[in-house]
């Protein structure tokens, strides 16, 4: 087996070239993937006539990722009905004998990472480090909650007895049919991290990705199938919004995991289970700030915000998107992060030295064009501001990592998730306005800090109202969870649990308590 390489969010020295030449070998193998059809359950007598989406990568709409096969209904139908009846020989499966199967499929994804990686970078973007932490993180998340249901020994523990006779047990026991809703923006780590927690639970999937992900979560299912995960128990249901609402309108489906916008994560917690509750795992995006006290290290926090703001062109639901600036320091942060900002080499995502990619599409194009607009009728224009793509170079949906100043702090863009290379930065008098400024917008998912200050850290952890936070971190001020690291959920808005995935308390979401009680 050649030398496997770790990389994660956090990885900022990529000069190793074997690393760069596992991955270039990856981008040969995955170009000859590059148009095929993307399926998933078809039913019988459905292969004619069905419609299909043609999904062009990001970089160069001339290039043609895969043409996805629209699920029908009576595709969805029969999945589910087939994931039911495979679900009781699943959930009947001894849970060690489950993890083996995980296990297969966490070592599949790291020996495939280099042409997932790959594929990745190609169908949404993503530039190589990115796109290598993504397929990463999806194996360490399985390896994970195998690690936890051991642990917890399956979730069945012994409990106190009220007569010498009883023997009493609480177990925690799977649901049955579990639908996995995935983002464009992580297709493998969304996909493969709830899809095998559901699956490590004893539950059966229905995974449905988006259409630029599609391709990677057909490649992900490949490892499921290898692994042995049998027939039935996983299931692929590609297509648009359409087969998403189906399945959380279906009565057959006893649990739904989403990622994406709070309009629909919010829909699918109100109108999910209609005859009795059903358990709704929503992460619905954040708007992140980022703090920058006048006792920081204002270098590292440039950093920081840079490569939150702008990895992935801005296009993550933890990106930095506002940043609240001490004002004795202001000046010198914002030139230190415009500094930074101009640094950053744009280029297609295979390329070695690109860091920011384009967006996915010509909508966020768009919602770039008004933003950068409205900041420069409101504000200013600190770096950045153009559309760049359309060139020979850069013949995709390419902007500039921008930077707005001098708006008043309750503009619409401190307010509006966009996920676009594009975050606002505001003066405030001290600590104290920072803190109300970060918890007055309703999400709540990621925030990070920068103080040499213990006293404003710990202000900072007791006051802060956000699932993941970081202090003083370059790598990363508000963007980098790792599973069994930094476990990844939100408050307020941004989640429906209060739960966290890559964390020791995700597992059982997948599982309701049944408490047995036995006279012997």
């Amino acid at each position: 087996m050649a030398e496997r390489f770790r990389v994660t969010y956090a990885t900022l020295s990529d000069d190793d070239p074997r690393l760069h030449a596992g991955y270039e070998t990856g981008v040969d193998l995955a170009r000859t993937w590059l148009g095929a059809t993307i399926t998933g359950h078809i039913s019988p007598g459905e292969t004619e006539d069905v419609p299909s989406v043609e999904v062009t990568s990001p970089h160069d709409p001339g290039v043609v990722v895969s043409r996805v096969r629209t699920s029908t209904d009576r595709d969805i139908a029969d999945a589910i009905a087939a994931s039911a009846r495979a679900d009781r020989s699943w959930a009947a499966t001894p849970w060690r004998d489950r993890l083996v199967i995980a296990r297969r499929v966490a070592e599949l994804i790291s020996d495939r990472s280099n042409e997932l990686a790959a594929l990745m970078s190609m169908e949404n973007g993503k530039n190589r480090l990115e796109a290598l932490g993504d397929v990463e993180e999806a194996a360490d998340m399985i390896r994970y909650y195998c690690d936890q249901m051991e642990a917890n020994d399956g979730y069945d523990h012994p409990m106190a007895t009220l007569n010498p006779a009883e023997r009493t047990r609480s177990l925690l026991r799977p649901h049955g049919v579990w639908a996995v809703i995935c983002p464009f923006n992580y297709p493998m780590a969304l996909s493969a991290g709830p899809a095998a927690a559901a699956l490590i639970t004893g539950n059966s999937v229905v995974v449905k990705p988006s259409h630029h992900g599609a391709h990677t979560a057909a490649k992900l299912f490949e490892c499921l199938r290898e692994a042995g995960v049998p027939d039935g128990v996983a299931v692929l249901l590609p297509g648009g919004d359409e087969v998403g609402a189906a399945l959380v309108a279906h009565p057959g489906v006893a649990g739904v995991t989403f990622t994406g916008s709070s309009a629909v994560g919010m829909s699918i917690v109100r109108d999910f289970g209609v005859d009795y509750p059903k358990p709704v795992m929503a992460e619905m995006g954040g708007k992140n700030p980022a703090i920058v006290s006048d006792k920081a290290d204002l270098d590292a926090a440039a950093l920081g915000v840079a490569r939150s703001a702008f990895g992935f062109a801005g296009q993550k639901c933890s990106a930095c998107s506002r940043v609240y600036v001490v004002a004795e320091v202001y000046e010198e942060f914002l030139a230190s992060l415009v500094a930074v900002t101009e640094s950053l080499v744009i280029g297609a995502p295979t390329d070695r030295d690109a860091f920011v990619g384009p967006v996915i599409d010509a909508a966020a194009v768009a919602r770039y064009r008004e933003a950068v607009s409205h900041a420069e009728r409101n504000g200013r224009i600190a770096v950045g501001g153009s559309v760049l793509g359309g060139s020979t170079a850069l013949p995709g949906h390419y902007l500039a990592p921008t930077v707005v100043t001098d708006l008043p702090v309750d503009d619409p863009l401190f307010h509006r998730e966009l996920f676009v290379p594009l975050t606002a930065v505001a003066a405030v008098a001290d600590l104290d306005e920072a803190l109300r400024l970060a918890n007055a917008d309703p999400a709540g998912l990621t925030a990070g800090f920068f103080s040499r200050e213990q006293s404003e850290i710990d202000r900072f952890l007791d006051r802060i109202e956000a699932g993941v936070v970081y202090v003083n971190r370059p790598a990363g001020a508000t963007t980098g969870a790792w599973p069994g690291v930094q476990p990844f959920g939100g408050w307020k808005r941004s989640g429906s649990t209060g739960k966290a995935g890559g964390g020791r308390y995700y597992l059982p979401e997948f599982m309701r308590e049944q408490s047995q009680t036995v006279v012997m």
